[in-house]
């Protein structure tokens, strides 16, 4: 996908240095990139000017009281915490541990800001230490030396006025010695593979390396100044996924993790050096706010996809709030204070903290995400539990962290989320990242078509290099409705498409598969569920959860009968215990074949189910993509 933005002028004086890195006449010359350095500590995100405004404003607004109380709790229960211990139970990742001392440390070393209870930073600095006699920060799991580096930089810089000597050698040393040596290996001898990832490895390595460059810059300014010319050279790749309007190819799970570390990256590349080096200005980004409120179902769940976690539920991002902050978008922190009003806010809600505006925003019952991996979400209303809502996928299987689900839809009605994706499995499986066709990946249930809500032919999964996309798109007040052309996401067919369309008049939902086949397939429509199924007298599905029913209903082939599976799988793969299949299949279906299935939640005995006409998917509404 082409770069359809302008670099700024010191990006493309760090790109032009050649693609060798070497560490003295070039490092010299980007140095100009580290021009406005903050020369004192703090410098990274949580200055002291910013200290002075959240101070400000806590005598204020109960709100940042809240959040701050949240932070000290917090804090008190880590002060007795176990001193962190360099383990790898799966021989590979020291992630478990890294991700905990980020936490620790930003968590006591702001509780010690605010506060100057030396407590906390006693506490702190406990973890730090643990962290810094570490044999190595595990670089050859890239993304553990980046969350550490990142975690100890913060320590660090945070703390810088109350160490003694030894202890803010020891430090530095460390991020020296443990991060930015490796991360120079990187981008000079190439040795690690992030700088080529096009998923969230790159902004995750990159920008870890370059807090941790900025965390020294004054005293190894060459160093520093390398590291950020290698990131801001390696991140298009990645950051390209953003456009056009910030949806996350990986799923909403990893587009926190991705976010997340690239607003580490641009809040202290401003805060550091008062510019983020254009890394904010990629296209996209400065909508992807808006991707974990549209992909957030009324049961507060995501449209789950790729590797993300079954049923996984939107939970605290504070992102949002630099987000909001950066692009004078209070939409994305207005969302966030409603999150946060059932849960608890971390240190970075505290330090990238944004008012609530006090408006009532419109948000549009229907979204479109274009993109790599293009995804529709439609509902009948915001503020209802109740609410339908449908998200549905396109794009490519060879996604990084994909499944073989192009088409897959889930549904919510009635406060119960009922076609549901099972999600990842365990990463550590033989095989597991195997994604070439026939690789062993494709083997694992909960990653083939098999558990997903599409349809299969001749019982076989997608292509692992199937490819679709989203050719018609609908929304007003009475229904929305997407088309994904599906024709590439199937071995042998003239032409494959899925409609997806949410009817808010006749509150229900229609799912339509048409297929033209130049020989007989048995085709399989799938959907995995929860709930519990009764295949009824006229051939239709009564489906039963939580107390609450949707009725599946066959509209085409009039006359056809669904049935109930069971999604369970025996060890070593996840058991999927109590999930089920409803199937309807198709036996040598040939020439033109049309699925049409309607979900209508029941809200009453005797409740009539809606008349809905059976059209073909070129007459939907909206007009055809091109």
């Amino acid at each position: 996908m082409p770069m359809c933005f302008r670099l700024s002028a010191i990006m493309l004086v760090l790109i032009g240095t050649g693609s060798r890195l070497a560490f003295s006449a070039e490092a010299g010359e980007s140095r100009q990139v580290l021009e406005g350095l903050l020369k004192e500590h703090p410098r990274l995100m949580l200055t002291d000017a910013r200290l002075g405004e959240l101070k400000g404003r806590y005598k204020q607004d109960a709100l940042v009281q809240r959040y701050v109380k949240d932070l000290l709790d917090e804090a008190d229960r880590l002060l007795d915490a176990r001193p962190l211990r360099y383990e790898i139970p799966d021989g590979l990742r020291l992630l478990s541990v890294s991700r905990e001392c980020l936490r620790r440390v930003s968590t006591q070393a702001l509780a010690y800001r605010l506060t100057e209870d030396q407590r906390y930073a006693r506490a702190a600095l406990r973890d730090l230490r643990a962290v810094c006699a570490f044999q190595d920060w595990n670089p050859r799991h890239f993304l553990d030396t980046a969350e550490m580096t990142t975690a100890v930089a913060l320590g660090y810089d945070w703390l810088y006025k109350t160490l003694d000597d030894d202890t803010r050698k020891t430090l530095h040393d460390a991020i020296i010695r443990l991060g930015l040596e490796p991360g120079r290996q990187a981008y000079e001898e190439k040795k690690y593979g992030f700088l080529r990832a096009d998923n969230n490895w790159n902004q995750v390595c990159n920008l870890g390396m370059s807090v941790g460059a900025l965390a020294v810059a004054d005293t190894d300014p060459d160093l520093a100044a390398a590291i950020l010319a290698g990131a801001v050279k390696s991140l298009p790749i990645a950051m390209k996924h953003y456009a056009p309007a910030g949806a996350w190819m990986e799923g909403p799970g990893y587009w926190n993790y991705a976010t997340s570390y690239t607003c580490y990256g641009i809040a202290a590349l401003d805060t550091a050096l008062g510019k983020d080096l254009g890394i904010s200005a990629y296209p996209g980004f400065s909508e992807s706010g808006f991707f974990p409120i549209y992909g957030t179902g009324p049961t507060g769940r995501y449209l789950c996809y790729a590797d993300a976690g079954m049923l996984s539920s939107r939970g605290p991002q504070a992102c949002l709030f630099l987000l909001a902050g950066k692009f004078k978008r209070p939409e994305f922190s207005d969302s966030e204070h409603e999150i946060l009003r059932g849960r608890r806010a971390s240190a970075f809600h505290v330090i990238w903290y944004q008012p609530p505006s006090g408006q009532t925003w419109r948000r549009d019952l229907d979204r479109y995400f274009a993109g790599p991996v293009e995804v529709v979400v439609m509902r009948s209303a915001w503020d209802d539990p109740d609410a339908l809502w449908i998200g549905a996928k396109a794009g490519f299987n060879q996604v990084p962290h994909g499944h073989l689900d192009l088409g897959n839809f889930e549904l919510e009605a009635l406060g119960v989320r009922w076609a549901i994706d099972l999600g990842a499995d365990d990463y550590n499986m033989p095989g597991y990242w195997d994604a070439r066709e026939g690789g062993k990946r494709w083997s694992y249930y909960r990653l083939n078509s098999q558990s997903h809500n599409v349809c299969t032919l001749d019982g076989k999964d997608q292509p692992a290099a199937g490819t679709s996309r989203i050719v018609r798109w609908h929304s007003d007040p009475d229904a929305g409705a997407a088309v994904v052309d599906l024709t590439k996401a199937y071995a042998n067919v003239t032409r494959a498409a899925r409609g997806v369309q949410l009817l808010r008049k006749e509150r229900a939902i229609l799912i339509q598969d048409e297929f033209t086949f130049p020989s007989p397939r048995d085709v399989v429509w799938g959907m995995t569920t929860a709930a519990e199924i009764r295949v009824q007298d006229d051939g239709s599905a009564m489906l039963t959860q939580n107390g609450k029913r949707l009725e599946a209903r066959v509209l085409s082939p009039v006359g056809s009968r669904f049935k109930a599976a069971s999604a369970e799988q025996a060890k070593p793969q996840a058991e999927n215990r109590g999930m089920r299949r409803l199937l309807l299949s198709l036996d040598r279906a040939t020439n033109e074949q049309r699925i049409a299935v309607l979900f209508v939640p029941m809200t009453a005995d005797g409740q009539p189910v809606p008349q809905v006409p059976v059209v073909p998917l070129t007459a939907w509404p909206g007009e055809s993509k091109p």
